[in-house]
């Protein structure tokens, strides 16, 4: 079979598969004598369809998602489907007999198996997991590739390797003999063997073999960056790994053609050579006319459809999600550009009211060749002396330049040209490009100076602003409360402010009596699981040196002193998760305003042009079932901030926070 004839027949037999109302099939996978073929239909079915007559049937209903899925593999006398499915959003790895009809569990652990491939002789499944940490919520970075022994066996003996040595050719040949998968399911966890076993991630493994060579092809970024490295695995020899040269890549295909191996990874084919450990490209062209009507269309009811099957509300927030699609389909007809096209799949997706939901689209066509930046300094001006210099932005860049630049100077030329006083001020801090660096001339009483400047993006701007307000919570207060409660603030819920939350409750905050940790604002993320681990931290025992002073363990115990949590209406997504964890673990008051109510986890697929929809796909709930994207976080104390409060410079919630912790600490 050519590689054209084995696409088509593919592609034919995926288009022709049987589908019921709302239920896509996706990761169909032939098997070995072409008579099969296996696929994933919707959210929870196996199935398997005859080649012969075409007619399909479900073998094994679970919980597999209908999106990130690992494709089923038959084992190589096609007696076995292996496959992965969910337990407790952790995949677990499976074999389904196709003799006895029934289904088998391999793994079993609370962390994630993933691509479980069969060793070509049948005698191993291999497969990628990180043993010492879950999948979810946060993902793994410490993945590596593992074989479970499919029967008890011992290392091959010298001896019969010797005796090897003498037989015939020939003879040899007439006992090779096909595989035959046998599987003993007791103590399969005692059979687990690390294989590929590095620094950083490996993971997607591809296993090939030659007589008594087995050669595992893998991604791995050990080195620092993802590559493809090959460990080869020979009895009585140390394994061996090597890089592929030819490509770097993560995501790859590999298909063989008679004897020969192909790759496909970022769009471009190679010809993988395993000996040579070497990947040579294979230039192809092919031309084909394009309709952007027909396209637009298709990912209209592509993004429509995922939804349909991956919205994690299944009663899609009281939307009849089907009358959408006829009323907004309507108007495809008058789609004639990429802007219609995101018009009509936002408000599509907007009739869900939803959080964490969207469509992207950009195409070559819309690119403009003029634009405009807009540049900052960190000068605030005066409101009613637009040239005249209120104050400094700490850590800006007028800031770096000392005391060059103070309150009551006045802007008199840009760039060597005068100011005129009567056009807008922005008109000088915008241009075609970010410059590298300005000269601005101020006047001071009848002084005039340049000053020279690397300026910023608004967003650097915004970003120093915002630390002053926080470096100003921090000092009210520990003048506010003598030095007594620590303050902390989360700007998000990524691992960069974890890490600054981390550094911040182990250095001199960890001395204090209390904390205030301030989630204002907080634009989301997904650390929570680590943040209420470090604040549920309680003390256990004590130690000390002889005649020393006694230290507690943990070190780090927040959790044996009052804690209060401070949220508002602007407290979102994994915000909402920690304040709901923080409530149910009782670890203390929350003081402020529901929070934002626009929590759920989500994915997101490409289309055909790269545009992409993201897919709101796990709720959040409390323990007694709540969907925290309905109810939020109510606080214990309601404190609202008003807009007159924030003219005055006034933070009643921090007030009420202070005041709290110290009635604790009397």
């Amino acid at each position: 079979m050519t590689f054209d004839d084995m696409f088509t027949h593919t592609f034919n037999l995926f288009i022709s598969l049987p589908r019921r109302k709302h239920r896509g099939n996706l990761s169909i996978i032939l098997s070995n004598d072409k008579t099969k073929a296996a696929y994933l239909s919707g959210r929870d079915e196996l199935r398997v369809l005859d080649l012969k007559d075409f007619s399909s049937k479900t073998i094994v209903t679970d919980e597999f998602w209908a999106l990130s899925n690992d494709d089923p593999q038959f084992s190589p006398d096609d007696k076995f489907i292996l496959y992965t499915a969910m337990r407790n959003f952790e995949k677990d790895i499976f074999v389904y007999d196709l003799t006895e009809g029934k289904a088998f569990q391999i793994t079993k652990t609370g962390v994630t198996e993933s691509s479980p491939v069969w060793s070509p002789d049948g005698k191993y499944i291999y497969f990628q997991t990180d043993r010492l940490k879950a999948s979810y919520p946060r993902g793994t970075s410490n993945d590596d590739i593992y074989r479970i022994a499919l029967q008890l066996t011992d290392k091959e003996f010298k001896s019969d390797r010797y005796e090897k040595l003498f037989v015939n050719e020939k003879d040899a040949k007439k006992d090779t003999v096909k595989p035959k998968v046998v599987i003993d399911y007791t103590n399969l966890k005692d059979r687990w063997e690390p294989v590929a076993k590095l620094t950083g991630n490996q993971n997607s493994p591809y296993v090939y073999q030659k007589g008594d060579e087995t050669r595992l092809f893998f991604v791995s970024n050990h080195e620092g960056e993802n590559n493809f490295y090959q460990m080869i695995l020979k009895p009585f020899d140390k394994p061996e790994t090597k890089k592929f040269e030819g490509a770097k890549g993560g995501g790859y295909v590999i298909c063989k053609l008679k004897d020969n191996y192909f790759l496909e990874t970022g769009g471009k084919i190679y010809k993988l050579d395993f000996s040579a450990s070497k990947l040579t490209p294979v230039e192809t062209e092919f031309k084909f006319n394009r309709n952007l009507a027909s396209e637009f269309k298709q990912m209209f009811y592509e993004t429509w459809a995922n939804l349909d099957e991956n919205y994690y509300d299944e009663k899609f927030h009281g939307v009849n999600w089907e009358k959408m699609r006829d009323y907004y389909s309507s108007f495809l007809p008058f789609v004639n550009n990429r802007a219609n096209l995101r018009i009509l799949l936002s408000d599509l997706l907007g009739e869900l009211n939803s959080s964490h939901i969207g469509f992207t689209s950009n195409g070559e066509e819309e690119k403009v060749f003029y634009k405009s930046v807009t540049f900052e300094t960190g000068i605030i001006f005066d409101n009613d002396n637009p040239f005249t210099v209120k104050y400094v932005v700490k850590n800006s860049p007028a800031y770096k330049k000392g005391n060059a630049i103070q309150p009551g100077d006045e802007l008199v030329a840009f760039n060597g040209a005068e100011i005129d006083k009567s056009v807008s001020r922005d008109k000088y801090f915008t241009s075609t490009s970010m410059p590298e660096e300005i000269t601005l001339t101020f006047q001071r009483a009848n002084n005039k100076f340049d000053v020279k400047i690397h300026p910023e993006s608004n967003g650097e701007l915004k970003s120093n602003l915002y630390d002053e307000w926080i470096d100003w919570n921090q000092k009210y207060v520990d003048e506010k409360s003598k030095d007594r409660i620590a303050y902390a603030y989360m700007k998000n819920m990524g691992e960069g402010e974890l890490d600054n939350f981390i550094i911040d409750m182990t250095t001199d905050e960890h001395y204090k009596d209390g904390l205030i940790l301030d989630l204002r604002y907080n634009t989301s993320g997904n650390v929570h699981d680590d943040v209420l681990n470090f604040l549920s931290r309680r003390p256990y025992l004590k130690w000390k040196y002889r005649e020393g002073k006694f230290t507690v363990q943990p070190n780090f115990a927040p959790a044996a002193k009052p804690i209060v949590l401070l949220i508002n209406e602007q407290s979102l997504s994994d915000a909402e998760m920690t304040s709901a964890g923080f409530k149910q673990l009782g670890l203390g008051k929350i003081i402020g305003t529901d929070s934002y109510r626009w929590i759920i986890f989500t994915s997101g697929k490409s289309l055909v042009d790269g545009s992409f929809y993201r897919l709101p796909s796990w709720g959040c709930y409390t323990l007694d079932g709540q969907d925290l994207e309905h109810t939020g976080v109510k606080p214990d104390i309601y404190v609202k901030t008003s807009f007159k409060d924030r003219l005055e410079n006034k933070d009643p919630q921090l007030d009420r926070a202070i005041e709290e912790i110290l009635k604790q600490l009397k």
